[in-house]
């Protein structure tokens, strides 16, 4: 039986970085593809490509540019300044550009960016790419997204199975999460079990403060109290989780779909067996098809994109 609370039957809407779906505008005239790289899964999401650098008429190529005197967030703040090689101040282009971005994110109702890390402007961890040093963090629009709580995903994880199954999952139970209109202490407790197993996978010690604020609910709890229990919450599911604890999960999951089910899944394997992270997004996506096709609850990835046409023919079956 299909639980159908636990579907998101709409695409989620991403921000991407043009760099990052073909279109060759970085400053040296390069591009990939990832997007395109992910096969048929890209389809699961509605995409929106963006370049700040370009849309601020910065060109292509160009030079190169940096954040000079602190940080993207200093630049807001009008304590930094973006200088390109030349040293020519590009500030206020790139602010205003910047801005558009995120009101063109905002009326795609974008809840997520995929982001070039190692760029001044969309960096979030990294604004350099040379020596791999981390540069100014955030960059210009990294800190302006951060600010706004989006979901940000760093397009180089879109190449590998496994991170991009943790944040493929993280993202739809954010998006799940986000959209829950809570009216009542129930639809929060029943909004928090549902994601509860995943954030203390991600952050056990955060998870429990979120659990201990929930013991000791005010009796008329106000609709700011639970904006930010949900902030609290949105903010573990953008953290990464690690292998080990995935791998941790996953069997735990796996134990009680076998109780539930008195079935077996060949594909899943006990965490302490070595196996590389191809092999165990593998199982990942198995206990996850199994999950969903027999309506018990798989705590590792809570929430299931699944389209309308998927979800009839399973119901049909």
């Amino acid at each position: 039986m299909i639980k159908m609370e636990r579907i998101i039957q709409e695409k989620v809407v991403l921000g991407v970085s043009a760099c990052n779906v073909g279109a060759p505008f970085r400053y040296n005239r390069k591009g990939w593809d990832r997007v395109k790289n992910m096969g048929r899964e890209r389809g699961d999401f509605e995409w929106h490509p963006v370049c700040p650098e370009v849309s601020a008429g910065l060109g292509i190529p160009r030079e190169p540019i940096k954040i000079a005197g602190g940080n993207g967030d200093d630049v807001w703040e009008g304590k930094a300044k973006i200088i390109n090689r030349k040293g020519e101040d590009v500030t206020e282009k790139l602010k205003k550009s910047c801005l558009a971005t995120l009101e063109i994110l905002r009326s795609a109702n974008a809840i997520g960016y995929v982001y070039m890390e190692g760029s001044p402007t969309c960096g979030v961890y990294r604004t350099t790419l040379k020596n791999k040093r981390l540069g100014h963090p955030p960059g210009v629009l990294g800190s302006l997204l951060l600010k706004e709580g989006f979901f940000l995903i760093p397009a180089v994880d879109l190449d590998s199975p496994l991170r991009w199954w943790d944040w493929r999952r993280r993202l739809h139970a954010f998006a799940w999460v986000h959209s829950q209109d809570i009216q009542s202490k129930q639809d929060l407790y029943n909004l928090w079990y549902t994601v509860k197993f995943l954030c203390q996978e991600i952050d056990d010690s955060a998870a429990r403060l979120v659990g201990k604020n929930l013991a000791i609910l005010p009796k008329g709890f106000s609709s700011e109290y639970v904006e930010n229990l949900k902030k609290e919450i949105l903010e573990i599911l953008r953290k990464p989780s690690t292998v080990n604890r995935i791998k941790e999960r996953l069997w735990k999951s796996y134990v009680y779909f076998k109780k539930s089910t008195n079935q077996e899944i060949e594909d899943v394997l006990s965490p302490e067996i070595q196996r590389n992270m191809t092999r165990i997004t593998k199982e990942l996506i198995a206990m996850e098809r199994h999950a969903f096709s027999h309506g018990t609850f798989f705590s590792s990835a809570p929430i299931l994109y699944r389209s309308e046409q998927r979800v009839n023919r399973m119901t049909e079956e």
